[in-house]
């Protein structure tokens, strides 16, 4: 063993996009980083690298974070062109360089989608996602103070699920793995946590179809059920929400058709 290394240390060699800004010419710089403690982050190892160039004078590698504990979304990578890295129900700062062999050459880059715009470096804006839940709106249930409002009944299959729908962070790995660039799997998530409580019905119909039609407004791509997105996703949501979500959608366009229909006939 070499003098001073630890057997849990490594040397890889970070390759990053770097990106003055938006549409300016980016391209790909190698940042060689040696003696690495494997139970470092992607993210901590950014840290020490951003530490070094500013040491040197250089601009640092721009990226976003929060959290750093995987459910806030803001670290959105990707890492060897898989959203978040090789490891599965992870964000990229729960990506620790155990993951990788010593010696590799470990690809960043910021998530790619037309709606999700280059910012600098690493860092794409990804506010299209709360445009999609702006336009869903807020629920008008008048459901009183904590206990009143858990008094609300509310099966338990019922609420497990919504549960499990509302553990999306939005971080925008389902675009990022999608071909097509399709938000459906954010967008079934987020209608689907409110479409199976109660408090979530009187919006049900407006709130599929102004949130659909927003993200189509916005660019995203349309669903070709290939299961990128669930396999991508950092906290696993179901595809089987974007099954619920075509349902509620064709059932609220139908209603939504008929009153406008029942509203013409009734002017004429």
């Amino acid at each position: 063993m070499v003098a001073g290394v630890s057997k849990n240390n490594i040397s890889v060699t970070l390759r990053v996009w770097r990106q003055a800004g938006p549409g300016k010419p980016g391209g790909f710089v190698d940042y060689p980083a040696k003696n690495v403690n494997s139970n470092m982050s992607i993210l901590e190892l950014l840290d020490v690298v951003n530490d070094e160039l500013t040491l040197k004078g250089e601009e640092p590698i721009a990226f976003a974070h929060d959290c750093r504990e995987g459910i806030c979304g803001t670290c959105s990578l990707m890492i060897d062109g898989k959203p978040h890295g090789p490891n599965q129900g992870v964000a990229s700062c729960q990506t620790y360089m155990r993951s990788f062999e010593d010696g590799a050459v470990i690809v960043i880059e910021p998530f790619r989608a037309a709606p999700f715009p280059i910012v600098k470096d690493l860092v794409s804006d990804r506010s299209a996602f709360d445009r999609i839940q702006q336009a869903g709106g807020f629920i008008t249930v008048r459901t009183g103070a904590a206990p009143d409002a858990n008094s609300i009944p509310v099966p338990k299959a019922d609420a497990e699920l919504a549960m499990d729908a509302a553990a999306c962070i939005g971080c925008g790995a389902c675009v990022a793995a999608c071909k097509n660039r399709s938000a459906v799997l954010f967008v079934a998530a987020k209608v689907s946590h409110l479409g199976l409580m109660p408090q979530g019905q009187p919006e049900r119909d407006s709130r599929v179809l102004a949130m659909v039609n927003t993200a189509d407004e916005l660019g995203f791509g349309s669903c070709t059920n290939q299961g990128e997105c669930s396999a991508a996703c950092p906290k696993l949501i179901s595809h089987d929400f974007i099954v619920r979500l075509n349902r509620d959608y064709l059932s609220a366009s139908f209603r939504s058709a008929f009153c406008a229909h029942a509203a013409g006939s009734h002017a004429d």
